[in-house]
């Protein structure tokens, strides 16, 4: 279960975003999120080479900015993937650039197209 149900949190600058995945071990942390969502400091740390004060830290980074939810059950606190400020990142660097890819292509179809009907008249 999803804390929340839907996750919003308020905006977190970019730059904190590409910091918080810059590091393998952080990247690593989410991975295993992203396969078991939910997970307990416990069962992040379990098989990791970090110690436990460790994967803390990365987790703290992770959680200010807002790449991971926790919800407290009792004495537990359970750890969340928030994919939204990836998606942001994605629609934001990713996406502009696909996008003037897309358009040459479609501007290069156009042009061979009209080529295209001029031969066959």
């Amino acid at each position: 279960m999803q804390p929340f149900g839907c996750i919003s949190f308020p905006l977190v600058d970019a730059d904190t975003v590409f910091k918080a995945l810059a590091h393998r071990e952080r990247r690593k942390l989410l991975d295993r999120l992203f396969a078991e969502n939910g997970q307990s400091l416990n069962r992040l740390c379990a098989g990791q080479k970090m110690t436990r004060q460790a994967v803390s830290k990365h987790l703290r980074i992770l959680e200010r900015a807002n790449l991971v939810a926790t919800l407290r059950r009792g004495r537990d606190k359970e750890h969340y993937l928030n994919p939204v400020p990836i998606h942001a990142i994605g629609e934001r660097w990713i996406g502009k650039y696909q996008r003037r890819h897309l358009g040459a292509l479609h501007e290069l179809k156009n042009q061979l197209e009209g080529k295209g009907e001029k031969s066959h008249e």
